[in-house]
């Protein structure tokens, strides 16, 4: 069932916030105010933190259990959506609370339904592993494309190969969304940059040499079959 207007909830049971962050903190006051029984209340949001800290103010017949899922493409909205994006994908669920194992058990059948598969977090660990798993490559080819532009231009950016598409594909990514991942996220995301700059710098300092260079380089080949792997094994 779809609608705009929140008094579709009052019957509701479970309920999905799947705006950005920043709107789904206010959703949860409307929810509160229009759900009239018990409910789970879950959300897809990039970061749990926040949202978990503000939903512990909600009232008791409410049990909230973060969502993640682990799928999506750097366009959004209805024009690009797909029946089978959650197929085989990682859904993080996390919650503070060992008492809503029951929410977490719903929770759980309703994601394998969506044919995801349903891996439980805690909070700041989610947190810590989406930073570098999913926020740091996002913002490293936002960076890129943005070097990449404002040193060529668009007559020789047009010379761009394959892989220059590939490697940028995540800066097509909307701001609106991006926002609220990083600021609820900063202290974490700040962490892996630092990694990031930490490896550039290296490579920066070591270009004639080659040492580090081709131990980096290496390094890069063995994890990229690990990766390439593990998506093959998952039929990705």
């Amino acid at each position: 069932v779809a609608a705009s207007e929140p008094d579709i909830l009052g019957e509701a049971d479970l309920v999905i916030l799947a705006a950005p962050i920043g709107e789904n903190l206010k959703l949860l006051e409307v929810v509160s105010q229009h759900v009239s029984g018990h409910a789970v209340i879950t959300d897809v949001g990039g970061t749990k933190r926040t949202i978990a800290k503000a939903a512990r103010k909600l009232p008791a017949r409410f049990e909230f259990v973060g969502g993640n899922p682990l799928a999506g493409a750097p366009r959004q909205g209805i024009r690009n959506a797909r029946s089978d994006l959650f197929n085989g994908r990682p859904w993080i669920l996390t919650s503070e609370d060992s008492s809503e194992s029951g929410a977490l058990s719903r929770l759980s059948q309703f994601v394998e339904g969506l044919g995801a598969n349903p891996q439980v977090m805690d909070i700041e660990g989610h947190d810590r592993l989406v930073a570098t798993l999913s926020h740091l490559p996002q913002l490293t080819a936002s960076a890129l494309m943005h070097v990449l532009g404002t040193r060529l231009g668009q007559e020789h950016l047009a010379l761009s190969g394959r892989s220059v598409l590939d490697a940028t594909k995540l800066a097509s990514s909307s701001f609106d969304l991006w926002r609220d991942i990083c600021t609820t996220n900063a202290d974490e995301i700040e962490g892996a940059l630092d990694d990031l700059i930490a490896v550039l710098e290296t490579l920066r300092r070591d270009l004639e040499s080659g040492d580090r260079l081709a131990e980096i380089f290496l390094s890069a080949n063995q994890w990229r079959e690990v990766l390439r792997s593990s998506a093959e094994r998952a039929g990705r």
